[in-house]
């Protein structure tokens, strides 16, 4: 017997939409309609693939290697010319000292010299200036192991900003390949979305709509042919009932996967 058909019921052999579903729903659509959707589908995954490259393209991780190599680069920079600029002070502080113990071993010299001292005087002269040439002496050896260091220093850092300046080259050039390989791609899109406007026009809007609440549910893939009596949305095969149901639903009705409840398309190759 017969089950009585009531109102705003699909039609025998479509599938029923999901409890909760919200938005304009359509049970019914003419066959070529169906048949664009998956034109749509194709255009849109196509879209999601273009935004997944853009997002990986490997000029992007180039271009983040090179700016985080940079960085650290800086922070070496940085740390280089503070030691350069300790190391300097530090050849100023021991040239003044030497600077110094010279100048008080040239004044004793000179009163030395000057004979207009006591025998005392003299001795105690001469023996501050044998103090002093050792005192010198220590201290221009440290002089010069400072300005060793010094002379590391600055070689470490003129070899770093050397290296920043290489990556940040590269750094530059990484951005510009990124720019274009973005624009390239941006331009892609723009062609798709351009075919996906022209084909979703031959789409009714209820359809479309059913389509677009499909995609939001499944994870970007709203509409999958059957082929081989395999839906190619879940890539499972329908069981002999639902097949019974498929060949037996009217050409216009909107059927759905029983598996993964994406509208499922019949194609020539369905197998039905």
């Amino acid at each position: 017997m017969t089950e009585p058909h009531h109102p705003g019921a699909p039609p025998s052999g479509a599938a029923a939409p999901p409890t909760g579903r919200t938005g304009p729903l359509t049970t019914t659509a003419p066959a070529r309609d169906q048949l664009r959707l998956l034109d749509v589908q194709a255009l849109d995954t196509r879209l999601s693939q273009l935004a997944h490259r853009r997002r990986t393209l490997p000029e992007r991780a180039a271009l983040a290697e090179r700016e985080q190599r940079a960085a650290g680069l800086r922070d070496d920079v940085v740390r280089a010319r503070t030691a350069a600029s300790d190391v300097e002070r530090e050849v100023a502080r021991a040239e003044k000292d030497v600077d110094l113990v010279r100048q008080r071993a040239a004044r004793n010299q000179q009163r030395l010299d000057s004979g207009a001292v006591s025998a005392k005087d003299a001795a105690a002269l001469v023996s501050e200036l044998e103090s002093l040439a050792r005192r010198q002496s220590d201290l221009e050896e440290l002089e010069l192991e400072v300005m060793e260091r010094q002379e590391v220093a600055q070689t470490s850092l003129v070899g770093l900003e050397q290296l920043l300046a290489e990556v940040d080259a590269e750094a530059e050039q990484a951005r510009e390949a990124l720019r274009t390989a973005v624009t390239e791609i941006d331009r892609d899109v723009e062609s798709v979305r351009a075919d996906r406007e022209r084909v979703a026009g031959g789409v009714s809007d209820e359809l479309l709509a059913l389509y677009e609440e499909s995609r939001r549910e499944h994870g970007g893939m709203g509409a999958a042919p059957l082929r081989a009596r395999r839906c190619e949305g879940c890539r499972m095969e329908q069981n002999t009932v639902a097949i019974g149901r498929l060949r037996s639903a009217p050409e216009d009705a909107v059927l759905r996967c029983e598996e993964c409840d994406r509208i499922l398309v019949r194609t020539p190759e369905s197998g039905l």
